[in-house]
């Protein structure tokens, strides 16, 4: 069974882009090999640079024929429809056959679809399935009009040995490719799709991206551990150096020792953002970067690579200068002197400056500090204050991702409290769900200022988070909230939160939704990360739904508790069949209410207890109520979920022996009313009406 090989050779692809573009090629020709009934065996997708390639292995040689049925008229139907039918299938009638059904004898007519070449099949549909693969970015660069994420070179197309002709805009397929642009000696002509991968490693072209992120990663180490240092851990920039490079070549270089006493996060950055360069740590506990830096080209010389190895030395050298001189200048003013220039950076058109988010976010964080046991609130107002300062200075200009990081240099220098300044490097944190969540009172105060601020701003204006749209990673800043008050277990309630931040923005927003709306909307929102979260942990969403439901719970730790001591309730035997009898009460009072065009709601009356059964239930129920409101109030969730536990017996007495649509109008009324008592009582603790399954 032969093995098809498909390569599209272009210009450099973007390293961020290859893995997506590799599995959407695998995705578009496969999924039309299955629509055209060629079964395969296997099917293995490479991405480098210049190339992404795909080998589909066990193919048929010609597509297997099917036999197809299409049912017609009724055999005593008019000539007309007959003929209608013959028509369409392009039959006679003697190639029809009669059938008997139900309805009587039917005419069917039966086909032959006998199968095609696959190498014929392909040539139609592998130019398709080039065109449908989707790019986050794509160009068009010649007159065919078509799309692909760079200039397409060369397409190499196989089956077995023999090329399948196709065209994909002005480029012919062939058995041709290319080596490695630089170690290889000129085109290539592949015999067999087989001898694919050896060809090209021949060349110098290592085509499994795995294997290339793990040779640079084992290199990296060996030479760092020559030198006496270790590899800064980092998947992504491994990952990302295996796409920039075909044949990975490792390499060391020296960072002049004049350079080393910048802030370290400074030539990390550089090395990591701009060049792609592995940093490395010292033994030295005290210097804890190494001015040593780890390389990978795509490339061999006979110098040893020392041209090399130089080259991008004076290019680092370069860049740290610049960062030294900005460094410099930076220092020249006090940290607080650059927040005037806050006054021409826009947060937002409709949410004013940078400047004025700085100084909302002081007020809100000195506002929350009550609730952050150890919060100083004045050094979460001046932390708040500072937070966005460093903005406008030189060095993050060149470094964005250091904002915070360069402030918090600059406050300690300018002599600001401890927690001020680590508060300033805090306040974008947590990032993401690996990122870690500050623990210090001030910098909590900080963070969560800051995330707050920019979710009321935005849900205020209207720009929420929409589908999978998320322009102002709003989720994210929710996330991040979230986290800072649940793995920090402060009592915060949102509401009062949610109204205070959006006081200060005085009267910029817009009249509408106006802030009830706003404050509901966010609380919602809020919630519904809550779900997201705790679904990842392992709890049903619809628990929060319930227990929020009941009891609009705004007090993150609160409702955390309450849903897990509600989950344990549900996993329980009593909390099960407390269940089963809520919606066994709710199903009865929905048909009688219905049937009544009434509403059952209140207390029954004792007097009009028929049964031991019923005055049981009801004492029970008022005992019921006021112990759970005390332990709700308490926060004693447990307790509480104790209490609804030992309703289960008389209720289940209460089904079992009284029945509720009696004769008598009065005492069915009264049941009814019990059965409400029985609905309102377990809504306490939780809606049980959004439990699911």
């Amino acid at each position: 069974m032969p093995d098809l090989l498909l390569e599209v050779l272009s210009e450099e692809i973007p390293a961020r882009m290859q893995a997506g573009g590799a599995q959407e090629l695998e995705k578009q020709v496969c999924s039309r090999l299955k629509d055209a009934r060629l079964a395969y065996e296997g099917a293995e997708t490479f991405a480098t640079p210049r190339r992404l390639a795909l080998i589909v292995s066990g193919l048929p040689d010609v597509q297997p024929d099917i036999t197809v049925e299409r049912k017609g008229p009724r055999v005593d139907a008019p000539e007309k429809a007959i003929a209608g039918f013959l028509k369409s299938t392009g039959l006679t009638l003697e190639d029809c056959e009669q059938r008997e059904t139900p309805k009587g004898p039917v005419w069917f007519a039966v086909k032959q679809d006998k199968g095609r070449p696959t190498a014929e099949l392909l040539a139609d549909l592998l130019p398709q399935a080039l065109a449908a693969v989707s790019w986050p970015k794509s160009m068009r660069w010649d007159e065919s009009g078509i799309r692909w994420v760079r200039p397409i070179r060369s397409i190499l197309c196989l089956l077995d040995d023999a090329v399948v002709p196709f065209r994909f805009g002005t480029v012919e397929s062939g058995r041709m490719t290319s080596g490695h642009r630089f170690l290889s000696s000129g085109p290539l002509a592949v015999d067999v799709a087989g001898n694919y991968a050896p060809t090209l490693e021949a060349s110098k072209v290592m085509l499994n991206p795995e294997r290339r992120a793990r040779e640079i990663e084992a290199k990296a180490k060996a030479l760092a551990a020559d030198e006496g240092l270790s590899l800064a851990e980092d998947e992504w920039l491994v990952t990302e150096n295996a796409g920039l490079v075909e044949w990975p070549t490792v390499l060391i270089g020296t960072i002049d020792e004049h350079l080393m006493d910048l802030p370290q996060e400074v030539p990390r950055s550089a090395m990591r953002k701009h060049q792609r360069y592995f940093s490395l740590r010292s033994a030295d506990p005290i210097i804890k970067l190494a001015s040593r830096f780890i390389m990978v080209a795509d490339t061999e010389t006979t110098d040893g690579n020392a041209a090399v190895i130089s080259g991008n030395e004076r290019v680092l050298r370069a860049r740290l200068a610049d960062a030294r001189f900005f460094w410099d200048q930076d220092r020249r003013q006090r940290l607080e002197e650059h927040l005037p220039a806050l006054e021409g950076v826009v947060f937002h058109a409709r949410l004013g400056s940078m400047r004025k988010k700085a100084d909302r976010v002081a007020r809100l964080a000195h506002i929350l500090c009550p609730a952050i046991p150890g919060a100083n609130p004045d050094d979460a107002a001046r932390a708040g204050h500072l937070c966005k300062a460093d903005l406008v200075t030189e060095m993050v200009g060149e470094f964005p991702d250091l904002q915070g990081t360069m402030g918090r240099y600059y406050a300690r220098l300018d002599g600001e409290a401890h927690s001020v300044f680590e508060a300033i490097a805090d306040h974008h944190s947590p990032k993401g769900l690996g990122d870690s969540c500050p623990t210090a009172p001030v910098s909590v105060a900080v963070a969560l200022a800051d995330k707050l601020d920019t979710l009321a701003g935005f849900f205020a204006i209207d720009e929420r988070p929409t589908g999978s749209k998320d322009p102002f990673a709003l989720r994210r800043a929710a996330f991040g909230a979230i986290r800072l008050i649940i793995e920090n277990v402060y009592s915060l309630p949102l509401k009062r939160a949610f109204s205070n931040t959006l006081a200060g923005y005085d009267e910029m927003l817009p009249e509408e939704p106006g802030p009830q709306a706003t404050c509901d909307a966010l609380l919602a929102f809020f919630v519904d990360r809550v779900k997201v979260d705790l679904r990842k942990r392992g709890v049903r969403h619809d628990w929060v739904s319930a227990v929020f439901g009941a009891s609009g719970e705004d007090d993150l730790v609160r409702l955390l508790a309450r849903v897990i001591a509600f989950g344990r309730f549900l996993d329980g035997e009593d909390g099960a069949n407390l269940l089963t009898a809520y919606r066994r009460a709710a199903n009865i009072l929905r048909i009688e209410e219905k049937k009544d065009a009434a509403r059952y709601e209140g207390e029954p009356d004792a007097l009009l207890f028929d049964q031991e059964e019923e005055r049981t239930l009801h004492k029970r129920i008022v005992t019921a109520n006021t112990t759970v409101e005390f332990a709700l109030a308490q926060a004693e969730f447990e307790a509480a979920m104790r209490s609804m536990a030992e309703l289960r017996a008389p209720v289940d007495a209460f089904f079992d022996h009284v029945t509720v649509n009696c004769e008598d109008p009065a005492l069915r009324r009264n049941r009814l009313l019990m059965l409400s008592q029985i609905r309102s009582t377990l809504d306490r603790v939780a809606d049980f009406s959004k439990i699911e399954g």
